[in-house]
């Protein structure tokens, strides 16, 4: 795969860790243009500059920050971010399975491949075929450069899949469009009408084929590029430098836990339930968090 690997970890279901290496799934198929001097063609790139004096500064005096209600900051450092939640820093754990159908389109947010390493290949295939066998899908969480993300682990063909997905409260509610009431009647049709439309979306029904469709935008730009090569205009141009390749942690093979995973899921339903609170006496509230997401 010509891709690099992004995060090494595992993925953790019950007791049991699957080592694995996460690749990127998809690529972004457009035209990449850079940003060029046009005095000498040099790349143009980013600098890190003092947004109130515009003046550039140095990489080793930039500090995270996250903004408070009052215009003050809170300063984070990266091993106070690994700290405060270290459980999931290299771990896809798992909490659910469901069945595919039930996630929304609208929650899917980035498809990567998931390898097996260091020996993880047979404990890999058991979770990918017992899956299959069930039909569902896992949803777990993962934390990839100081973010936690929800995701789902797809099996698909040989591979695991991992599609990270939005969070809820990051899905923006319809109310405030101005849509058409649900319903043929509320939105005023005719049975004819309906009647044409479902037959014209009858016709137009066919298999899915990802390979039917392509990128013609892109095409025409790598056409015209194409004319400029042969007509000769083209201007030298000095590459950027790609980034190297992201580290690695060990991750120890358990699949002698299976069994000792399922006594603990049942031994932890069959335990009884916590008493209500006395009537009259109120559950105390949670002091609201002032932790914003950053």
């Amino acid at each position: 795969m010509a891709s690099r690997v992004i995060w090494k970890g595992a993925i953790s279901f019950g007791l049991v860790h699957v080592p694995v290496a996460l690749y990127p799934a998809s690529s972004e198929g457009g035209i990449d243009f850079d940003w060029l001097d046009k005095r000498t063609m040099d790349p143009v790139g980013y600098k890190r500059v003092n947004k109130r004096t515009g003046k550039e500064i140095d990489k080793a005096h930039i500090v995270k920050g996250v903004k408070q209600a009052d215009g003050d900051y809170v300063i984070l450092s990266d091993e106070e971010i690994k700290a405060a939640y270290p459980k999931t820093m290299q771990t896809i754990e798992i909490e659910a399975f469901v069945k595919a159908a039930e996630i929304p389109f609208l929650h899917l947010e980035r498809p990567y491949y998931l390898e097996p390493v260091a020996k993880g290949e047979k404990v890999y295939a058991l979770l990918r075929e017992a899956m299959l066998a069930q039909g569902v899908i896992g949803i777990a969480r993962v934390v990839m450069h100081t973010k936690e993300h929800l995701a789902a682990l797809i099996p698909a063909g040989p591979a695991l899949m991992l599609n990270t997905l939005r969070w809820a409260a990051d899905i923006r509610d319809v109310s405030d469009l101005k849509l058409p009431a649900e319903g043929k009647s509320a939105a005023h049709l005719k049975d004819s009408e309906l009647k044409m439309a479902e037959q014209l979306v009858k016709d137009m029904t066919d298999t899915w084929q990802a390979g039917q469709y392509e990128d013609h935008f892109t095409e025409a730009v790598h056409t015209l590029i194409e004319q400029r090569v042969h007509a000769g205009k083209t201007e030298k141009v000095t590459p950027l430098e790609d980034a190297g390749p992201a580290g690695t942690t060990n991750v120890v093979d358990l699949t002698a836990l299976l069994k000792q995973s399922l006594g603990g899921r049942r031994a932890a339903a069959n335990e009884p339930k916590a008493k209500a609170p006395p009537a009259g006496k109120a559950a105390a509230k949670k002091a609201p968090s002032t932790r914003k997401r950053a």
